[in-house]
């Protein structure tokens, strides 16, 4: 007697499992304009390169002779997959049942996701949508009483052991795909990248009726947890049209990190950039007037591989700009400062993004460049209110704290405490003719130098000026090439080139890192 019978049941679950809530639901779903899980999975990944993990988990209800009369299944969707030829994991929520609110079989399984690619070292991929815990809790088989309640914080430790290990082995990628509340809000935060979508996505804490009978304030959930309000409070660091663009956000993001920490990034080796490369541009995009500013995103654009920079977190700490881009085809972290916010100085938050960015570029092996104009830590009440001085130290930290290659080409200002986290340990410096630095911004050194002799003056104002442009013509780059300070001079339209160069030396450097399996002491 064959084992056909058993064999078929197999499959009849597995085509239940694909029906997910039902037709009716899954219209539901697309009447609010977002996909399905397994639609954003297809979207996603390679062709064909799904394997699901655990497409008969659910709950299924048998008559007397022990036949199946209805399947539920898991509503969290897991698998293995590749995206472009590269092997990751896959998985999230299925609004479609439940609202997205784990059943017992789809907690573990979410749970899971996180497991198997700390197993496979393999980048994680999360589509979050829906609730975290009830107050009634996952209902057991039979639907007549809960069971473990999911927000229990007592069970709660295995899965935020799991968030904790992926985080430190593999990229984490997780999208807000639609409301996202309490638990899978707190996963898109663990994330190396979390990513919203504007208008359907929502990240919240605790929803309207929560907040309404807690604190008395009627908003909605767009209010509360909308893009507008996380791209700012820095809890997401990009946001997508559509989920087509997350698609696409997703797939650029994972092509400039390695599968694991124990690996080093790929190498783009198609219509790679030519490393020598110089643009005109740069001799002039650093005004003469030190009080005028310019667009750095243009200087980075024009020093890395063509359109390869990436930014991240750009609507928070925004004096500060950090993203990844290639150097003659090798991936790398930028860092920059944006004088169109606060001069460029360093504020609470943009200490926090910072601190932040640096982590992910040592977790994955990725050398940093920095282009620097730094006129230091922001001052003045709301600064010091902010708890400005703690945030940058720590960013000072992760920077002494960093043992990949880096670069750090000063382009403008370097004053203050604030400009060591331009740094790294091993830094090699170059500067520009137009760099210049010291203790403190020469507006505020004379200030504070010439006090009452200002005061005293019959046109304040005019000896303010006549001393600020006295010394700022005294500062100049060479007297610190020339006590060696700097590795090298350069003018601005050899950037790439020196950077690319640099980068060919650190080669050996970046190999022994993955080769030991962790970094250089």
């Amino acid at each position: 007697m064959s084992w056909k019978p058993e064999a078929e049941e197999i499959a009849r679950r597995k085509r239940l499992a694909l029906e997910m809530g039902g037709p009716d639901a899954v219209e539901r779903q697309h009447g609010m304009g977002r996909l399905t899980i397994r639609e954003r999975i297809t979207g996603l990944v390679d062709p064909d390169s799904f394997a699901e993990q655990g497409p008969q988990a659910g709950s299924a209800e048998v008559d007397d002779a022990g036949e199946l009369v209805s399947f539920t299944p898991a509503n969290y969707v897991l698998g293995l997959a590749r995206i472009g030829g590269r092997p990751c994991a896959i998985g999230g929520e299925d609004f479609t049942q439940r609202g997205g609110s784990p059943s017992s079989a789809g907690l573990r399984k979410s749970v899971f996701a996180e497991e198997i690619a700390c197993r496979y070292q393999v980048p994680l991929v999360r589509f979050l949508e829906g609730g975290g815990g009830s107050i009634t809790g996952t209902r057991g088989k039979s639907g007549s009483g809960p069971s473990a309640p999911v927000g229990d914080p007592f069970y709660a430790p295995h899965r935020f052991a799991s968030i904790a290990r992926v985080l430190r082995e593999v990229p984490v990628v997780s999208a807000a795909v639609g409301p996202v509340a309490g638990f899978p809000a707190a996963r898109l935060a663990a994330s190396h990248l979390a990513i919203m979508v504007h208008g359907t996505s929502q990240v919240l804490i605790g929803g309207p009726a929560l907040v309404q009978r807690a604190l008395g304030e009627d908003l909605t959930k767009e209010e509360l947890g909308g893009s507008k309000v996380h791209l700012r409070s820095g809890v997401v660091d990009i946001a997508a049209r559509d989920e087509e663009e997350v698609f696409e956000i997703v797939r650029r993001f994972l092509s400039y990190l390695p599968s694991n920490s124990g690996e080093r990034a790929p190498r783009q080796t198609e219509d790679v950039d030519n490393p020598g490369r110089c643009e005109e541009s740069l001799l002039e995009i650093i005004p003469r007037d030190r009080r005028k500013v310019y667009a750095m995103r243009d200087l980075v654009s024009a020093v890395v591989d063509r359109d390869s920079f990436f930014e991240m977190t750009a609507l928070y700490g925004r004096s500060q700009i950090t993203g990844l881009a290639r150097l003659n085809g090798h991936p790398v972290g930028i860092w920059a400062n944006d004088p169109y916010f606060y001069a460029g100085s360093m504020d609470a938050t943009g200490a926090q993004k910072v601190a932040r960015f640096l982590r992910l570029c040592e977790t994955f092996h990725l050398p940093i460049v920095a282009f620097v104009d730094e006129p230091g830590f922001l001052i003045g009440q709301a600064s010091e209110a902010a708890g400005t001085i703690r945030y940058g130290v720590d960013a000072i930290v992760a920077a002494m704290e960093s043992t990949v290659p880096w670069a750090s080409v000063i382009v403008r200002k370097t004053y203050g405490v604030a400009a060591a986290a331009h740094f790294g340990p091993q830094a090699t410096i170059f500067s520009w003719p137009s760099a210049e630095g010291g203790a403190l911004p020469l507006e505020g050194g004379v200030a504070v130098a010439f006090r009452k002799e200002i005061a005293a003056a019959p046109d304040p104002d005019a000896l303010r000026a006549e001393l600020e442009e006295k010394f700022a013509s005294r500062r100049t780059p060479f007297p610190r090439a020339e006590s060696f300070g700097v590795q090298d001079l350069l003018d601005p339209r050899q950037t790439r080139p020196a950077l690319c160069d640099w980068l060919e030396w650190n080669q050996a450097a970046l190999r022994r890192r993955t080769s030991r399996g962790q970094p250089p002491a």
